[in-house]
């Protein structure tokens, strides 16, 4: 009986299926088992097993990995890890907070001290890379360093400190004097003084318009009862865009700016001096904030406090001059000339900043000369601010004294006197 010719494959036809499922279909349809794998199919991923899961690490591995945690020291996967083992192991949980308070003791406390000359040598190491464009005047120098360091001392303070009590201390009428306002007060009164500068460049007055027109004093009394709520510390930004906008508006104004009058109500003072003026003021008053929240702060470095030291020199003469007009010194005993050579007290300043001074007695354009000094002081510099700040009195100031006790007695008074609210 003849049949259908058989095909080479003994029947048995693939399917369309074949390819994905690897069966053979016969005549019947019936599905034929595939036969054993053969070494080829290892290379075809689709008959590799699929991966086991990794299992989650022990309570051992995640204890062991505590530590670098508390470090932050593992790896994002080993964070998630732990964190989410905490959550569920209260042993761990409590060793992991113990890790961490640790670490923190690891980490002193910064304090707000700045390295000696750290914020000098980092000006120098910038300017050498790229000289500045506009350079801060020689003169702002001093008022820009202070308002900085102020500014550095106050960065860290909570609403109790700007609310603590201080002290401000000046010498008047033959005796001292004191007002008492709290460290945002204090601000305040340096930012209306500092108006002072702002307005004789032209800048916005702080106390606006309709502010006072007399001098410090006035000035500081209207601030401090213009409002029925105590300063905060939201005077803080104001007083420093202030303090930036005059260091800015000198630095573009020119040389001849620094000549420009300050009047300051009783006197004037040219621009140039007006800055080293606001720059004693500032590190004067700083002191006094630190003192009152028991915290160190130093002096001004020694180029800028012997430029300070020098102001006051060169102010004396005029305050013993005033004194005298108010009947509260010596008269002048031997008139000269203007220029002319006449009687001189010669003031020696030692330590940082110190020098020596020739102070004019008689007439404020008289000439000191060293052949016709009567009399010698020597203090040391910082004793010297104090006393020209009103913070000691002319009696407390341990002077090294020599010559007409006359003499000594009208310029430490005189010193004295060029302090004020």
């Amino acid at each position: 009986m003849n049949g259908p010719a058989e095909s080479p494959d003994d029947g048995y036809e693939e399917n369309d299926a074949s390819e994905e499922y690897g069966a053979f279909r016969g005549p019947a349809g019936r599905a034929r088992i595939p036969g054993p794998r053969r070494a080829a199919d290892d290379l075809d991923p689709r008959h590799a097993p699929a991966p086991l899961p990794e299992p989650p690490p022990s309570h051992a591995v995640l204890k062991s990995l505590l530590g670098a945690w508390a470090l932050a020291a593992c790896s994002p996967e080993e964070t998630q890890a732990v964190e989410d083992h905490l959550t569920e192991c209260a042993p761990c949980a409590e060793e992991a907070l113990r890790l961490r308070d640790a670490v923190g003791l690891l980490h002193p406390e910064e304090t707000l001290d700045l390295k000696p000359l750290l914020r000098s040598r980092v000006l120098e190491d910038c300017l050498g890379k790229r000289p500045a464009r506009i350079p801060v005047p020689v003169w702002a120098n001093p008022y820009d360093t202070e308002t900085a360091r102020l500014d550095a001392l106050l960065q860290d303070f909570g609403d109790s400190e700007w609310h603590t009590p201080v002290r401000l201390k000046w010498f008047e009428e033959e005796r001292g004097r004191s007002r008492r306002t709290t460290v945002a007060g204090v601000i305040g009164h340096l930012m209306t003084v500092d108006g002072l500068v702002a307005t004789a460049l032209g800048l916005d007055d702080p106390l606006g318009p309709d502010g006072p027109q007399g001098g410090p004093a006035a000035r500081t009394e209207y601030f401090w009862s213009a409002s029925a709520y105590p300063t905060t510390r939201q005077v803080r930004e104001p007083w420093r865009e202030q303090s930036h906008t005059l260091v800015r508006t000198v630095s573009f104004a020119g040389r001849g700016v620094a000549q420009l009058a300050v009047d300051y109500g009783n006197f004037a003072l040219p621009l140039g001096d007006a800055f080293l003026e606001r720059a004693f003021e500032c590190w004067v008053h700083a002191w006094d904030i630190a003192e009152a929240v028991d915290y160190p702060y130093g002096p001004p470095s020694a180029p800028h406090l012997h430029r300070m030291i020098d102001l006051a020199a060169r102010l004396l003469p005029g305050a013993l001059a005033e004194r005298r007009r108010a009947g509260l010194a010596a008269p002048a005993r031997g008139l000269v000339a203007a220029g002319a050579p006449g009687r001189t007290l010669h003031l020696e300043i030692e330590g940082a900043g110190g020098g020596g001074w020739d102070i004019a007695l008689d007439s404020p354009g008289a000439r000191p000369s060293p052949d016709r000094t009567v009399a010698e002081i020597a203090l040391d510099g910082l004793e010297f601010c104090q006393l020209a700040a009103g913070h000691i009195s002319p009696e407390e100031a341990a002077a090294g004294q020599h010559g007409d006790r006359e003499a000594i007695r009208d310029v430490l008074f005189a010193a004295a006197s060029l302090s004020r609210l």
